[in-house]
């Protein structure tokens, strides 16, 4: 196949390249500036010069591709990311972002289209299993993210593939997993939310790969990570990465203080990817989080 791909010089896009690339695909990757385009050529991707919000210039990048892989992100890094105002060019990613890129799709003629989104929606669910068809629960954070999705179904309806990978939490060589350690190796807190309460994660390298079994897919929604585990042992799993014998939560006090913007990052969400996993025959190359998946982070 031939993918386009936006967020190509990203974490994620770089990750999906790489994995496209070894399947044996041609990718396009969409970059702005002459750096990003030779990051992504160093990876064997064809750039090309646009703007995710200009619909003619991404219709006529998608010309003759099969698929569009949507991986561009402006995640925040750090404390800012409980901040509303570092939050809007994500936001807006999401929203007019993904919204004119599977518009562009439709008018290239492209079939499949693959958007990226987060299991961190689903609502708070306790000891249970967490599947596709699980309730979700809508904040002011999250909210961006279901209208991203609501755009991609919308195109499925207009006679587009769309594929939703709700990946977990990427944890591993990023740049707000460095902060994370930074944290950890001074004692300070890595997380929020009970130290029992389930989370969802997924390695970098797995985005890639994720994404490549997903143009094998059924059009629809699938969850996509390692195994989850409690959010103590996530910490735990940061601290030992430094040497320290156990990891930190942010005290309940602290997170109450900031709680509506925290909230949905905090909730109990044992989420399975069983369903994706059936549909593709993908597995994860990195089953779960252990503190080797920051090998690189703590030599540098």
């Amino acid at each position: 196949m031939k993918v386009f791909l936006t967020g190509a010089n990203g974490v994620m896009g770089r990750s999906a390249a790489t994995a496209l690339l070894e399947a044996g695909h041609d990718v396009v990757g969409l970059v702005r500036t002459a750096e990003a385009a030779r990051v992504v050529a160093d990876l064997g991707v064809e750039p090309w010069f646009g703007d995710l919000y200009d619909e003619t210039a991404l219709a006529a990048g998608m010309l003759g591709c099969d698929a569009v892989v949507n991986f561009a992100t402006k995640v925040p890094v750090g404390a800012t990311s409980v901040s509303y105002a570092q939050f809007r060019s994500h936001d807006r990613l999401r929203v007019a972002g993904t919204r004119i890129a599977a518009q562009a799709a439709c008018r290239a003629s492209v079939g499949r289209f693959v958007q990226q989104s987060v299991s961190f929606i689903y609502a708070d669910h306790g000891e249970e299993i967490v599947d596709e068809d699980s309730p979700t629960a809508v904040s002011r954070f999250s909210e961006p993210v279901v209208v991203s999705e609501t755009h991609v179904r919308n195109a499925t309806l207009a006679g587009l593939d769309g594929v939703v990978l709700r990946f977990g939490l990427i944890v591993g060589p990023d740049p707000h997993s460095a902060w994370l350690l930074k944290r950890a190796r001074a004692g300070r807190p890595v997380g929020v939310g009970a130290r029992e309460a389930w989370c969802h994660v997924v390695h970098p390298e797995d985005v890639g790969t994720a994404a490549a079994a997903a143009l094998g897919a059924p059009a629809g929604t699938y969850n996509v990570g390692a195994e989850p585990l409690r959010r103590g042992e996530l910490a735990d799993t940061y601290a030992h990465a430094v040497g320290r014998r156990e990891g930190v939560l942010h005290h309940r006090l602290v997170q109450r203080s900031v709680g509506h913007k925290i909230e949905w990052l905090s909730r109990s969400q044992r989420v399975s990817s069983e369903r994706f996993q059936a549909a593709t025959g993908w597995q994860p190359r990195h089953p779960k989080a252990v503190p080797e998946w920051f090998d690189d982070l703590v030599r540098v």
